[in-house]
């Protein structure tokens, strides 16, 4: 049996098609598709989890604030209405401000969320394989603990990566301007 679960941090997509890629837009089912064909061409996908976070907004919020926020919801909306998704929604918070006076940033649930699913899924038994798509060393643990249960986890990733997350991953891809070009949004 070839099942999959493909578990997708949107802020880590997002950055890598940002700087890697001019801004390239991805259609997210023919990603899911690309990587479950590159696991086994016969490989069936249970579902694709999607993770991330709506738009900061202050309080009160500014006409812009509310432009992004409806623009988000609106895209995030549209991935959970594609057969076998599931989005996820973390927060985003704002931090600062740093030693020059300017405000970050950080995106808050995205990686608990993230680990809690390929976690529960894996041990529950109803995938081989699981194919994290992300750059964080916060996932090691997770992936330890599916590894030990005889999961294969592969890693979808940029050019940069941690050396412990790309350490842990029994199989590897790497985003190439190839695969990009494959799952480009064309509508």
């Amino acid at each position: 049996m070839h099942r999959v679960a493909i578990f997708m941090d949107g802020g880590y997509v997002d950055k890598i098609m940002q700087n890697e890629f001019g801004g390239a837009s991805i259609d997210y089912e023919a990603l899911s598709g690309e990587i479950a064909c590159r696991v086994h061409p016969q490989a069936d996908i249970l579902r694709s989890y999607y993770y991330h976070c709506l738009p900061y907004q202050s309080s009160p919020s500014t006409p812009e604030e509310d432009a992004a926020f409806a623009k988000m919801q609106s895209f995030l909306d549209a991935i959970d209405r594609r057969p076998r998704f599931v989005v996820k929604k973390g927060r985003l918070a704002r931090r600062g401000p740093d030693k020059d006076g300017k405000y970050f940033f950080e995106q808050k649930m995205i990686d608990v969320y993230l680990s809690i699913d390929l976690v529960h899924i894996s041990l529950k038994g109803r995938v081989d394989h699981a194919v994290i798509v992300a750059g964080d060393s916060d996932f090691v643990p997770a992936i330890e603990m599916v590894r030990n249960e005889g999961i294969v986890v592969w890693l979808l990733h940029g050019r940069r990566l941690h050396h412990d997350l790309r350490a842990i991953a029994d199989e590897r891809i790497e985003f190439t301007p190839e695969l990009v070009d494959k799952v480009r949004w064309s509508h």
